[in-house]
């Protein structure tokens, strides 16, 4: 690799990390006429970091040279950073050679914003062009849209990538605006309607059409700056639940805030918020998989997640009455209730029980967290959790947990 472009991969590559919404599933492309790559229904992501960030992709930056100044962001026009930008055609071709090499199985494209919304957004478009019609490159393509670009390049965007995502960095307008004062959310919400509506004629056009062109089949995604700006978890839930509902987004992306830079209007923090990331991560999963609402979460007498205990076990914490749940009789929603066990346990438990009572030593062979579960289940051999008050359930498993789990709680529960 010639040195001048080893330099710009590596200053891009470094300033493309802060962004964490780069997850690759829900995409089935086909390789097809001798092309390259292959991108599956189950993504092509297959390293995670311990926080949950994938590293399958080749993650850059067209360029870090920006117009505007985010406080939270490194490449901030104020910022004192060395600034340089790929071609289009170096980084088609650094794309292709990285992947003949088996480095990566696919491309995550973001950019600064030079010039303008439609200059910089039609630049990354002829990437992913150049890459689907000229290399017949088929693995995975997560582009970046850029606020306020015309809904023509959105369109053209969605032909060639298999996810597009709009950032809505901060969780309310008025933060957003104070910590970056050319944006706003709604230069956010009006890509993010188009997007969903051009997603939702491509379902439809699917049905009729078997050949009917791709139109982003991996959906859209959108990721939230945690700990830039004063909003409490329940703010930032309530906003997740609106976008899964009304944008009909796939994922939306929860990033820590890495204290990067010194600005008044950014809070003064010693290291990433990264439990709290992760408690918004687990949170975000009992919405999407587990059936609760943003509100059962948290409320105005909880608006913040514990950070000692995963919200399902803070949830049955706070609403003892509902415990316990007769195992053999109560419907599969609330099983997905109990602390410890996950959907597949849940869906095991009803399978299991047609054929007769299930007992303490089925679910254990089930792989459920008995040591969480054994507080709110009603089976012969469980322990009864009127016997003890939420604090004391609260410390006994926080007293039975492994050391280096209560110091990094960073995994995602069944």
């Amino acid at each position: 690799m010639q040195s001048k472009l080893f330099e710009k991969l590596k200053i891009l590559a470094d300033a493309a990390k802060y962004d964490v919404s780069c997850a690759s599933s829900g995409s089935n492309r086909k390789n097809h006429n001798g092309g390259l790559g292959n991108a599956s229904q189950m993504g092509i992501c297959h390293s995670y970091t311990e926080d949950g960030r994938c590293v399958s992709l080749l993650k850059v930056l067209l360029t870090n040279y920006c117009i505007y100044d985010c406080a939270y962001c490194i490449s901030r026009k104020s910022n004192d950073v060395k600034r340089t930008a790929f071609t289009v055609n170096e980084l088609v071709e650094l794309t292709v050679n990285f992947y003949r090499r088996n480095y990566i199985e696919g491309l995550f494209l973001s950019s600064g914003i030079f010039k303008n919304a439609d200059y910089t957004t039609e630049r990354l478009v002829r990437v992913a062009k150049l890459l689907r019609t000229e290399h017949k490159f088929n693995g995975y393509i997560h582009l970046k849209i850029i606020p306020d670009c015309s809904p023509e390049l959105i369109k053209e965007a969605g032909l060639y990538a298999d996810r597009l995502s709009v950032n809505l960095e901060l969780p309310t307008d008025k933060s957003l605006k104070k910590i970056a004062p050319e944006k706003s959310h709604q230069q956010v919400y009006l890509p993010m309607n188009h997007l969903k509506e051009e997603i939702i004629q491509n379902r439809e056009e699917k049905k009729l059409f078997k050949k009917a062109p791709l139109f982003a089949p991996g959906g859209q995604s959108t990721q939230i700056v945690v700990g830039a700006s004063p909003e409490s978890d329940q703010t930032i839930l309530q906003l997740s639940a609106s976008l899964y509902q009304k944008q009909q987004l796939r994922r939306v992306y929860y990033s820590g805030y890495i204290p990067i830079t010194t600005d008044h209007r950014i809070p003064t923090l010693k290291a990433p918020p990264l439990i709290r990331e992760n408690r918004l991560y687990q949170a975000d999963w009992l919405m999407r998989f587990y059936g609760f609402s943003a509100n059962e979460i948290l409320d105005n007498q909880h608006p913040n997640l514990d950070l000692q205990i995963d919200p399902k076990l803070a949830f049955a914490l706070r609403n003892l009455q509902h415990f316990p749940v007769n195992i053999n009789k109560a419907s599969y929603e609330m099983i997905l209730r109990v602390p410890g066990i996950g959907v597949k346990s849940a869906q095991m438990i009803v399978k299991a029980r047609r054929h007769g009572n299930v007992k303490v030593d089925h679910i254990k062979k089930m792989g459920i967290a008995f040591n969480r579960a054994k507080y709110f289940i009603d089976l012969p051999g469980a322990i009864i959790q009127q016997d003890y008050t939420a604090n004391q359930i609260k410390g006994n498993i926080l007293a039975s947990t492994p050391k280096f789990a209560k110091q990094s709680q960073l995994a995602l529960f069944p």
